[in-house]
């Protein structure tokens, strides 16, 4: 995309300079409109008009002078216009003087950030989902920012827009709201919520956030180059299932780490007899036959699985009864 920007090349003046001629001007214009108002008293009218309409035409020119005067702090920028025609953005920081019949609009550089409330979106196997974001951003081209987007629609005050700062800077974070919600919807649309809502080896929204961000910062920079906007860092910082079906979900959480659980403990059980039977026919403690081995394989994984503690119960018979 074609970039339009570019730097103010108009007369820029010192503006403590400009302040000093302007004072001087002032106190002249007004010395003169004094003393001409005397030499009409005095009845020398031709000199006193000539001068006073003079002097009249300074102060004129002296108040429109002033209107030049502006201070621009770091990360601040002035987008000027000749009668409608872009003529460029000042970003100088300090106080300066220009021509005051350039129309000015102050915008904001600083980064600035936005919370986006969490919203219901469908993830890829269509459960319901709440998702929010926080993004990082700050204006990058500000002849974008002004004269590529209707500014003045999204302000909700359309009259402070070009007046002050905050007007403007909050009428694009209107615009950034709706275009990372927009965003939001499409990449949360293309993955699952989880491991076991994705098939294979699939990428999901809770196990892969790196991959996630990514991709929502690549999307969000697409949407807002429009308008001139760059965005520094975006991330999920929220991520639920809805509440209609989190009871549901969270039961199925429930049921597959109890099955996760169990699978650990059998795994464990079953090496753990096998240790025992091993170590019990390799050191000659006792000869078990295939019945007594099965009575023991049982007893044991009855012990190592169970949730609750075994009762002991001493056998004081024989192994061959």
């Amino acid at each position: 995309m074609e970039n339009k920007e570019y730097t103010f090349k108009g007369t820029v003046m010192n503006g403590f300079l400009m302040l000093f001629v302007n004072l001087a001007v002032l106190i002249l214009s007004i010395v003169g409109i004094v003393y001409s108002i005397i030499q009409l008293d005095e009845s020398n009218g031709a000199c006193g008009g000539w001068l006073l309409g003079g002097c009249i035409l300074l102060l004129i020119i002296n108040i429109m002078m002033w209107c030049g005067l502006m201070m621009l702090e770091p990360n601040e920028a002035k987008v000027t216009t000749w009668f409608g025609k872009y003529s460029g953005t000042f970003a100088q920081t300090g106080f300066y003087w220009i021509n005051p019949f350039y129309g000015t609009k102050k915008v904001s550089l600083r980064a600035r950030n936005l919370d986006a409330e969490p919203i219901k979106v469908n993830d890829k196997t269509g459960n319901p989902v709440m998702i929010g974001l926080v993004l990082v951003w700050k204006l990058k081209d500000t002849y974008k920012a002004l004269f590529e987007v209707d500014s003045q629609t999204m302000a909700a005050n359309p009259n402070s827009v070009g007046s002050d700062t905050k007007g403007l800077m909050n009428a694009l974070e209107n615009f950034v709201r709706v275009q990372s919600d927009a965003a939001l919807r499409q990449v949360a649309g293309q993955y699952a919520y989880d491991d076991e809502d994705s098939k294979g080896n699939e990428p999901t929204l809770r196990s892969s956030a790196d991959e996630i961000n990514d991709q929502l910062e690549q999307k969000l920079d697409e949407r807002l180059a429009l308008a001139g906007i760059e965005v520094v860092e975006a991330r999920i910082n929220y991520l639920a299932y809805a509440p209609e079906i989190a009871a549901v979900m969270l039961r199925r959480q429930q049921a597959s780490a109890i099955i996760t659980a169990r699978e650990k403990i059998v795994e464990g059980a079953v090496s753990m007899v096998k240790m025992a039977l091993d170590k019990l026919s390799n050191e000659n403690i006792v000869d078990l036959d295939d019945d007594k081995k099965a009575a023991m394989v049982s007893n044991l994984l009855v012990v190592l699985c169970g949730d609750e503690s075994a009762q002991p119960v001493v056998n004081t018979g024989t192994l061959n009864h």
